[in-house]
């Protein structure tokens, strides 16, 4: 399945990123003026919807903060509606470069889930500590399940194509790693097929990451509950038959 640009929408969630979302959104119609560019809004206090509204996004204000699960899970529903053939996640805070959002989105031709992998020999980004005990663990477990190799099961940088966008209105936990670690064991429960696209994270444009040493260090223990929680969890309603090339839909059971 190959993608236009037109059928694209990229999701942008986005709380209290007044300084970071205007040229965020910038770039992303500076990469292809036909990306359609949603900005969930997370309840943010600042001037987040002004600003991304400027910068010619659309704009879904949410009532009060949910969190990246909860902001993309309404993206999920809006592109469900709307019949988008894709969906893509990218940050507010100018880390994901959208110079890569194509590449990441011609692999939807490959499985219905492409993530774009932070640690597979592009670029320098870096982490140390329970951080990388943490993401070597959880990329070696949720390869076992996907079947294929996995090396940055966190990133927030991952496409989804049509059966994936249905699956996820259907089942996209909004709790702690629930956007990336749950919903993708979810969607490979599901019968859904993942990938990876190697791509370059830069700097956060303005402010500071919130993880420090002891955060580090939390982050390990609460990812691996996050694991165990997604891997116990009952299944979800749908199942997908294998994913063929074609990625034609086949809802086996309910």
């Amino acid at each position: 399945m190959t993608v236009a640009p037109g059928d694209v929408l990229v999701i942008v969630p986005a709380w209290n990123e007044a300084e970071n979302v205007g040229e965020t959104i910038r770039e992303i119609r500076a990469a292809d003026a036909r990306y359609h560019v949603i900005v969930v809004d997370d309840g943010s206090t600042d001037a987040t919807g002004e600003v991304a509204r400027e910068a010619g996004a659309e704009v879904l204000r949410l009532p009060f903060n949910l969190g990246v699960g909860g902001a993309m899970r309404a993206g999920f529903h809006y592109a469900h509606r709307n019949n988008y053939q894709a969906a893509i996640q990218v940050d507010a805070d100018g880390q994901h470069n959208p110079a890569d959002i194509a590449p990441i989105v011609a692999g939807l031709a490959n499985a219905d889930i492409v993530i774009g992998a932070r640690f597979a020999d592009v670029g320098t980004y870096e982490v140390r500590g329970p951080r990388k005990w943490a993401m070597v663990l959880l990329g070696r477990a949720l390869s076992n399940i996907a079947k294929t190799r996995l090396t940055d099961v966190t990133s927030g940088f991952r496409a989804a194509g049509p059966r994936a966008i249905e699956q996820y209105v259907d089942y996209y936990p909004a709790e702690y790693l629930g956007d990336t670690i749950d919903s993708l064991v979810g969607a490979l429960r599901s019968g859904l097929t993942a990938t990876q696209v190697p791509v370059a994270m830069r700097a956060r444009r303005h402010g500071v990451p919130s993880k420090g040493a002891f955060g580090s260090a939390v982050y390990l223990l609460r990812s691996a509950f996050a694991l165990l929680l997604a891997v116990t969890r009952p299944g979800t309603k749908k199942t997908y038959a294998a994913a063929s090339t074609q990625h034609t839909q086949q809802e086996v059971s309910a």
